[in-house]
């Protein structure tokens, strides 16, 4: 049974039970899953890893599940074959979930009850753009580049291409990722416009100072050495990669863009949920321990690289992989400092479903015009309770408790489903959940109020 503290803990989620449009429950004796062989698909980047380790230490198994892990070619292809059935759930983009409920691309119910991690992308450029830069960019006493780089140093480069008529192109890797938002945060950050979404262009071109467009995360670095693209935001291991092939520099952890920023959840339609409340209960309890494992030690870091190494994983160098999973950042040859953070697995909150977080995601939709029209705050809260599950996360912590593979204490759950307000972004600038309109109208470049990517200035 929970202690007197892990029912004070859970009593605090109560709220979020009568927020949401509840799924039907197991009763604590009725755990048998509905579904046990279940497909979940993933796309070859280290925070993937929660899955990995789920299959690999036996946590799925614990749950009655067998579990098959299958890459997939791109994240549209992994959406697509999750709402389609073709297989039962994946890892996704935070942004996915959210934007196939509300239509934008392929439209479906899909929902998230764990999220998997926090952080984890880096922006890197070509080796010509950074020896560009480097002039712009304040060195510290020991001669090496001071962090975080703002993309005001990027910004005489982006000019002085345009001035010669060239296109200063970007990659990311998907319109609804988290890189991508990224990306645009730190250029309009640094004054550069990164484009507006708008009717007839879907790459978000209109009016950047830059073109950014979709690459794969694995071809990335290939990209980058041919020069079709001269940077890119990107997961892990594919900012490490260009490091050790000598064709680019990392220049800013997404971690200095927006401290613990969502980045993966755990993406499973609300059909299957429905059908098989027991199987999505088990799937988020083995989740759940898989972000505890990765974040209990660093040997448990290490064991996960070699996993993550392997062919059917991640299938890069492991040296590589080690760079960010264990606590260090490489970013120009030899420059490697502590990053800690880098990736978040389940410390501060890690796997929890926040609904700010989804909150913050549909501001930058909004922001860049890929939501088209202004919305009121009651829609932004509408949306992310229809879509992030706390009352789901809530059920699978309050087991693992009261089976005693987790402690009250692990957890810190939330009474309404949103973060405290954060200034923690490379700009400075204050978001508060509970009031995205507002957030939305004090950034500098991007859509304000009713405005549309036709009539909004563009700075």
């Amino acid at each position: 049974m929970p202690s007197a503290s892990s029912s004070s803990s859970l009593t605090r989620c109560a709220a979020l039970l009568l927020s949401t449009a509840l799924i039907t429950l197991p009763a604590v004796a009725e755990t048998t899953p509905e579904q046990d062989e279940l497909t979940l698909g993933f796309i070859k980047l280290t925070d993937m890893a929660p899955l990995a380790i789920a299959a690999e230490k036996g946590f799925f198994e614990d749950e009655g599940l067998f579990v098959t892990l299958e890459a997939q070619s791109n994240w549209k292809v992994l959406l697509d074959r999750t709402i389609s059935g073709e297989i039962d759930g994946a890892m996704m983009l935070a942004g996915q979930p959210l934007a196939a409920s509300i239509g934008y691309g392929t439209a479906g119910e899909v929902i998230t009850p764990v999220a998997l991690d926090l952080n984890g992308n880096a922006i890197t450029v070509a080796n010509a753009v950074w020896e560009e830069m480097k002039p712009h960019v304040t060195m510290g006493a020991d001669g090496k580049p001071a962090h975080p780089i703002s993309a005001a140093a990027l910004k005489p480069v982006v000019e002085a291409r345009a001035e010669a008529g060239e296109a200063f192109n970007l990659g990311m890797v998907f319109p609804v990722s988290t890189h991508n938002y990224e990306l645009r945060y730190w250029l309009a950050a640094g004054g550069i416009h990164p484009g507006f979404y708008e009717a007839g262009d879907v790459a978000g071109q209109t009016g950047g100072d830059v073109l950014i467009s979709v690459t794969p995360p694995p071809q990335m670095p290939a990209t980058l050495e041919a020069g079709t693209i001269l940077g890119y935001a990107v997961g892990e291991p594919w900012n490490q990669a260009a490091v050790k092939k000598g064709i680019g520099v990392p220049v800013i952890a997404d971690a200095d863009i927006f401290a613990k920023n969502p980045e993966k959840v755990f993406g499973l339609t609300r059909a299957f949920a429905e059908a098989n409340p027991n199987t999505t209960i088990a799937l988020t309890k083995a989740l759940i321990r898989a972000g505890m494992w990765l974040d209990a030690s660093p040997e448990n870091r290490l064991e996960a690289v070699e996993i993550l190494s392997r062919p059917e994983y991640v299938g890069a160098d492991k040296a590589v992989i080690a760079n960010s999973m264990t606590g260090t950042f490489e970013y120009e040859a030899g420059d490697i400092r502590p990053a800690a953070d880098f990736n978040l697995f389940f410390r501060e909150n890690a796997t929890f479903p926040y609904y700010s977080d989804a909150v913050w995601t549909l501001t930058q939709m909004r922001r860049w015009g890929q939501i088209a029209e202004a919305k009121p705050d009651a829609w932004y809260d509408e949306t992310a309770k229809r879509v992030y599950r706390p009352d789901l996360y809530k059920t699978a912590a309050e087991a693992l408790i009261a089976q005693g593979l987790a402690k009250a204490e692990d957890f810190d759950f939330d009474a309404d489903g949103y973060r405290e307000a954060t200034s923690a972004f490379i700009d400075g600038v204050s978001f508060d959940g509970t009031q995205p309109n507002a957030y939305i109208d004090s950034l500098k470049i991007g859509l304000k109020a009713s405005q549309t990517p036709a009539d909004a200035a563009v700075n």
